[in-house]
């Protein structure tokens, strides 16, 4: 009940004076721009890492003998680790009284854990054939063993490194709104940076001979240049965590004080205390049983826009060398020669993807403001990420309408790569997709950054919560993208048809069910100014 300060002067002398309302604590302050640009910049460094991932690996399996069969198992340890790791790390974020700060060791320790994982996969041929792989046969089932033990390090690893990467920024940016939104598009901006870095080393064959000690007996010359690659990846990863975290400090955080970390909020749980700590997967469950709608919805729209993004991300550039170029992986040697011209073709296309995803991403706040705000801006995204999924179905068709084939000696027909235009049009799409793709990476993050500061949630358990909204949709997509797809005869087109249709819905919730953003809490000062008007 509020006080009529008129009222008060005629109260008896005997009578206590009313207990003015409590407050709510200030909002954290914000940190400067300068520390969030040096975190996010950690961005480039595990990005460029994924790029060799997609770019070199797969090739490299094949090199170790791996079965095709066990290949698809391998590369679902990505989301499961996803699932399992990044709830784990941002839950143990949240709580960590280490004198480093909350966030700071965990960024280390996958770093360290990454460059591990890298050295482990680089030299899986070296190592399996010191323990007995026969050099010139295949399979090389120790050089295997060692190569899928790196692969999960390194997947673990990068969880990791991206959840407690995504909290330091939340905290960082404090209750700010705005900066938490720039903090984020700068993340993405700098995932861009690494993807170019990323491709544009594995394109170089010539690599190698700036290292000249990564070629073996049991190492040729690609296995070579994905070595020096990882090189590379390990200094820059290391030089940039390094910087980041001697530059940016964090005090240190305990229960009992609350916080004490610029740009950190209070994120005790009610209902729980240092004292009788919940066991983690209770506090998981708690945690999803206590979701706020706004961050319900979120993580629906999170899902959808995930399933509409996976069919693409894992078959773009099989689409180039399958429907766009008629190529075939398991063809005559002519088909093969014409698939693997289109894989290189989308990968070019994936540089171009990488490039419009990395100014988009400066750009980010000036579109939320020109669309009037950051629910809307996705929306609009989505429907232009369903419309280029459809795009896919005219492009197909469009090239299958211009097969054309060169007679050769003999009276053989070889299969040549489709016109320019159509050349042109696939490429395009790939560039216009680095839009929405710019969005996805920045403002779900940013908003769930938002939301569980009004909550008064963990900012580590919170983005691990919507991590789940990510690679759920990808353990599903993997699974049943491949007999969904033979259902309707084969090709990518059916599983990109899900993804349009998908997307469209991610779009429609965006508008209709997805709350905007609260305006930013009050100034510090505002809250001084406040407290001073009840004594």
């Amino acid at each position: 009940m509020e006080t009529d300060p008129t009222k008060e002067s005629k109260l008896p002398s005997s009578e206590p004076l009313p207990t003015p309302p409590p407050l709510a604590p200030p909002p954290p302050a914000s940190s400067k721009l300068r520390k969030i640009v040096m975190v996010a910049s950690i961005a480039a460094g595990i990005q460029f890492g994924w790029a060799l991932q997609l770019s070199l690996l797969t090739p490299y399996v094949q090199l170790l003998g791996i079965p095709h069969t066990w290949a698809a198992f391998i590369w679902l340890c990505g989301p499961i680790s996803g699932m399992l790791v990044q709830p784990i790390v941002g839950y143990h974020s949240d709580r960590c009284t280490s004198r480093f700060g909350r966030r700071r060791p965990f960024i280390a320790g996958g770093a360290l854990a990454v460059a591990v994982a890298v050295f482990l996969i680089g030299y899986a041929a070296d190592l399996g054939q010191l323990s007995g792989d026969p050099v010139a046969k295949s399979p090389k089932p120790r050089a295997i063993a060692v190569f899928v033990v790196g692969f999960w390090i390194l997947d673990v690893a990068n969880n990791m490194l991206q959840g407690p990467c995504r909290a330091l920024l939340a905290d960082l940016s404090g209750a700010n709104q705005k900066k938490t939104r720039i903090a984020n598009a700068l993340y993405s901006f700098f995932m861009a940076v690494g993807n170019v870095l990323g491709f544009a080393a594995g394109s170089y064959t010539h690599l190698y001979k700036i290292f000249p000690f990564t070629k073996t007996k049991a190492c040729d010359v690609y296995c070579a240049n994905l070595k020096s690659c990882f090189f590379i990846s390990i200094v820059l990863l290391l030089t940039l965590t390094v910087l980041a975290l001697i530059y940016v400090r964090e005090k240190p955080w305990s229960p009992e004080r609350g916080n004490t970390a610029a740009g950190d909020e209070e994120e005790e749980d009610e209902g729980a205390s240092e004292s009788s700590p919940m066991p983690f997967f209770s506090e998981i469950f708690a945690s999803l049983k206590n979701l706020q709608k706004p961050m319900w919805i979120l993580l629906l729209v999170t899902c959808l826009n995930w399933v509409a993004w996976f069919p693409f991300l894992l078959f773009d550039t099989d689409w180039m060398g399958r429907e766009v170029y008629g190529g075939d992986s398991n063809g005559n040697p002519d088909q093969v020669r014409l698939y693997d011209r289109g894989v290189r073709a989308g990968a070019l296309g994936l540089m171009l993807n990488s490039v419009v995803l990395g100014f988009t991403s400066l750009g980010v706040e000036v579109l939320a403001r020109a669309v009037g705000g950051v629910k809307r801006l996705w929306g609009i995204v989505n429907f232009i990420l369903s419309f280029c999924l459809f795009m896919t179905i005219l492009i197909t068709k469009m090239a299958e309408s211009h097969r054309r084939f060169a007679t050769v000696g003999g009276g053989a027909t070889v299969p040549l790569p489709p016109p320019g235009d159509v050349k042109a049009g696939a490429l395009a799409l790939f560039a216009v997709m680095g839009v929405p793709q710019a969005i996805t990476y920045s403002i779900p993050f940013a908003l769930a950054s938002i939301f569980c500061n009004t909550a008064g949630a963990g900012q580590g358990l919170s983005l691990g919560v919507l991590n789940l909204s990510i690679v759920i949709p990808q353990m599903v997509v993997s699974v049943a993208s491949g007999p969904w797809d033979a259902l309707f005869g084969g090709g990518n087109l059916p599983a990109f048809v899900v993804g349009g249709v998908a997307a469209a819905a991610s779009g429609i919730f965006a508008f209709t069910l997805l709350p905007s953003p609260q305006p930013d809490a009050p100034s510090a000062k505002t809250s001084r100014a406040v407290t001073a008007a009840f004594h």
